[in-house]
């Protein structure tokens, strides 16, 4: 079945395929004009896919909320449960086996690390070692100072920069979510706390000699950046390593974000949004010392996954930002011009809640929605 979307100046093409398509013929760049694109179902009927990486050998390792984490070859198509995980995952609210990131270092550490809630409503970062389809020397990085205590707002994706460290999204946790200069949830602001933070490490989750020394710290720590909400899509810019971020706000307000050492970006005392029971948080960020988003949305967009297109085969959308959104169902492309989000195109409408969208390798783009538990692979002809 073809379907044209129609969407301003672009024209796209998508096949709809139930089984793993064949390679593409070689590329030659550059291509230009609006790609046309094959979307394969690779997975079916998988629960919540709420993160996924890809092993050298092309096979996909991904997390199911419920938490479980398992092994699909798209080649021979086995999806093997992995073993070894620890028992006191807990899946309750919006926590649950989270995201899931193969180290730069795999081929000669066999290291992945990965993130999840543990009874209490606690936020871990961890890491182990992959043999065949067992989880080995479990080794937990770090625990949040404190807990989530109505399980929410974990945010908890994984990025590695260019110079292998790595980048963990933590979101607000605490004990609920009010905006506001009286907000009682003030851990994004305390720099005590882990909670609401973009944190930097190396590997073996030691502090970077070269980290940020944030105001009031006497010594350095993981904590990177603050003022963080929900940050649940975390992406590099492959072409200028400059780290994106998006977040949830509360009602609206839902933003993407440039990363920068130090800053501070608001939370809980700065919003576009709305508090849920209708009181005000802020006239913007007009504020000394505070980062503005690039971009909000309102009404909610509830963002989910984020990654940069990185290949030739995708023609004029190479180097767009593609993000998901839960609540309004579908995947949207914006146009990066030098850093900063430009047009916007709506891609896969009406397909389900997306939970996590990602480059893979072979100029491949996974998106996993919610809606029937499937992961679908994105192709440029």
């Amino acid at each position: 079945m073809r379907i044209k979307h129609y969407l301003g100046n672009w024209i796209l093409a998508i096949v709809f395929v139930v089984s793993c398509s064949k390679e593409d013929e070689p590329v030659t760049a550059p291509l230009t004009g609006a790609p046309e694109i094959t979307v394969t179902t690779l997975l079916n009927n998988q629960g919540i896919i709420w993160g996924y990486d890809f092993l050298p050998n092309g096979t996909i390792l991904f997390t199911q909320k419920t938490g479980s984490l398992r092994l699909f070859d798209p080649t021979t198509q086995s999806n093997t449960l992995i073993s070894g995980l620890p028992t006191n995952i807990s899946a309750a609210g919006q926590g649950g086996l989270l995201d899931v990131a193969i180290s730069p270092d795999y081929a000669s550490s066999k290291s992945v690390y990965t993130t999840y809630s543990i009874s209490g409503g606690f936020l871990v970062l961890a890491r182990f070692t992959l043999n065949g389809t067992a989880a080995s020397n479990w080794q937990v990085l770090h625990t949040t100072e404190s807990a989530s205590t109505w399980n929410g707002h974990y945010g908890s994706r994984i990025a590695f920069g260019t110079d292998g460290t790595l980048y963990w999204s933590v979101g607000e946790g605490g004990g609920g979510s009010l905006g506001g200069a009286t907000s009682p949830h003030q851990n994004s602001q305390k720099l005590t706390s882990m909670w609401g933070k973009i944190h930097r490490m190396n590997l073996d989750g030691s502090i970077p000699a070269d980290n940020p020394l944030l105001p009031g710290q006497t010594a350095r720590s993981t904590l990177y950046s603050y003022g963080h909400r929900n940050p649940q899509g975390m992406a590099f810019d492959p072409k200028t390593n400059q780290l994106f971020v998006n977040e949830h706000g509360p009602s609206g307000g839902c933003e993407l974000n440039r990363v920068q050492a130090k800053e501070n970006y608001g939370w809980p005392l700065y919003s576009m949004g709305i508090n849920y029971n209708g009181t005000t948080i802020s006239n913007g960020h007009n504020a000394t010392g505070i980062v503005a988003p690039l971009k909000s949305w309102t009404p909610a967009f509830a963002p989910s996954g984020l990654t940069f297109i990185n290949h030739p085969s995708f023609k004029d959308w190479n180097g767009n930002l593609l993000m998901g959104s839960l609540v309004r169902k579908h995947l949207l492309m914006i146009k990066m011009i030098n850093g900063v989000p430009s047009n916007e195109t709506i891609l896969l409408e009406n397909n389900g809640r997306i939970r996590n969208v990602k480059m893979g390798p072979g100029g491949k783009i996974y998106v996993s929605v919610e809606d029937g538990g499937r992961l679908l692979m994105l192709s440029a002809k």
